[in-house]
């Protein structure tokens, strides 16, 4: 399985160095959702997730030959789009990630819950994903953004270290702190839901 996903990278590499326009179209094909659904969480609006998709694919397509194949594509992808949303910010005169987002005062109070499934279970659960989604944007951004690469992008520990520049004691970190700031929340989730069922 190693050596064919090092076959893969090999190729996907080759092709970027060319600029081959059939690979960059599959490519755009197999990441636009996963790519899309990152730049959401991490910039919490539509529009400018939507024109960061379209950099990074410039970006894609300029810097090609910078990709080795050493690491996986998704990876590689995923830190430019990462580096784009941090030079808007810097842009922006921001002094975080967590300004891009709108109505960052308004957080529901946290109803703590002993008992039930754990966070992750929750968190890879697709039956609640709009009111998911609206969970993670309360999450403070360095939460948010390691519980994407972890869950919904299935990256490894390191690879998020990779992306996110962060040694991996620090991933392992946030990884834990985001998923004890999420239960609380998808805790008060269920607990609506519930109440909701029972009144029909």
């Amino acid at each position: 399985m190693a050596a064919e996903n090092q076959r893969e990278n090999a190729a996907i590499a080759r092709g970027l160095k060319r600029q081959d326009p059939e690979l960059l179209d599959h490519l755009i094909e197999l990441y636009q959702h996963r790519l899309l659904r990152y730049l959401m969480f991490l910039t919490g609006k539509r529009e400018i997730a939507e024109d960061l998709f379209q950099e990074t694919w410039m970006r894609v397509l300029m810097r090609g030959g910078q990709y080795d194949g050493r690491a996986r594509f998704d990876t590689w992808l995923f830190t430019i789009a990462r580096n784009l949303v941090i030079d808007l910010s810097r842009k922006r005169t921001m002094s975080s990630l967590d300004e891009m987002r709108e109505g960052g005062d308004d957080e529901r109070p946290f109803e703590i819950v002993m008992e039930g499934p754990s966070p992750l279970e929750q968190f890879q659960s697709r039956e609640n994903s709009a009111e998911l989604a609206e969970v993670m944007l309360s999450l403070e951004p360095n939460y948010r953004e390691v519980l994407v690469l972890r869950f919904h992008e299935e990256l490894s520990l390191e690879e998020i270290a990779g992306v996110t520049r962060a040694p991996l004691s620090t991933v392992k970190s946030r990884l834990y702190r985001g998923l004890a700031a999420l239960k609380p929340q998808i805790e008060r989730l269920r607990t609506l839901r519930q109440s909701r069922e029972a009144t029909r």
